[in-house]
């Protein structure tokens, strides 16, 4: 069971188009496992258009002409819909050997995961990684948010630290534990500043991160990579 959710002000602005992409994937990807928050989001969406459709009556009865701007964003409306029909139809006809190569998982030290249906367009990059954590960067276009999808294998663990800005963490597949909770596929959790943990896995698991500034190792040998740190996040 998903323990760890958005905020209603993340589902909010997502549902409003104001999150940036990072953010953004990161919403999309819990609620394909979230119904819950699906659901909210879908009541979020139709009151939005609501709101919108009764600004727009509002607006069109102040002008005799407004009939006209009416008539207009009708055939605008349609044409975008036979335009999207149409492109519907070309993927449906493209060839198979075309369809198979748009593809949404990743390979990593031997394993196969199957990703939400919103990375299908942003793995286009290679893994790397030192020992039983790799990494492969998604490109966002935000000058400071990194965003990745973080693999540790099987037994292994991030050492301690904590964060100079804020870190999201989105499980895909998998488990890990820190000291405050064992994690699920779907769990969503945002840390700052005032969190310190170690994340452990014992069958290994896929996450998709967001950091906005370098971790900052607490303990043993790794605060050796502290000075380093803003060419490591």
């Amino acid at each position: 069971m998903i323990n760890y959710h958005p905020d209603q002000h993340l589902l909010s602005l997502h549902a409003k188009g104001e999150l940036p992409l990072s953010m953004s994937i990161a919403i999309s990807a819990h609620a394909e496992f979230c119904p819950h928050c699906q659901q909210q989001l879908d009541q979020m969406t139709i009151a939005l258009s609501e709101q919108q459709f009764e600004q727009a009556n509002i607006h069109s009865g102040n002008a005799d002409n407004d009939h006209g701007k009416l008539d207009d964003l009708l055939s605008q409306f349609l044409s975008s819909t036979l335009d999207t029909l149409d492109t519907e139809v070309s993927v449906d006809n493209k060839p198979t050997a075309q369809i198979e190569s748009i593809d949404n998982s990743v390979t990593i030290k031997g394993q196969h995961y199957s990703l939400p249906r919103v990375f299908k367009k942003q793995i286009n990059a290679s893994w790397q990684g030192i020992g039983k954590v790799s990494r492969l960067r998604l490109d966002t276009g935000e000058p400071q948010a990194r965003a990745s999808l973080l693999h540790i294998a099987a037994n292994g663990e991030i050492p301690d630290h904590t964060h100079k800005g804020s870190e999201l963490t989105l499980l895909l597949a998998g488990e890990f534990s820190d000291c405050y909770n064992t994690y699920k596929p779907g769990d969503f959790m945002l840390l700052d500043q005032d969190h310190e943990h170690s994340p452990k896995t014992t069958e290994g698991c896929l996450c998709y991160t967001i950091v906005d500034a370098p971790l900052y190792f607490t303990k043993g040998i790794s605060k050796l990579l502290n000075p380093i740190g803003e060419l490591l996040y």
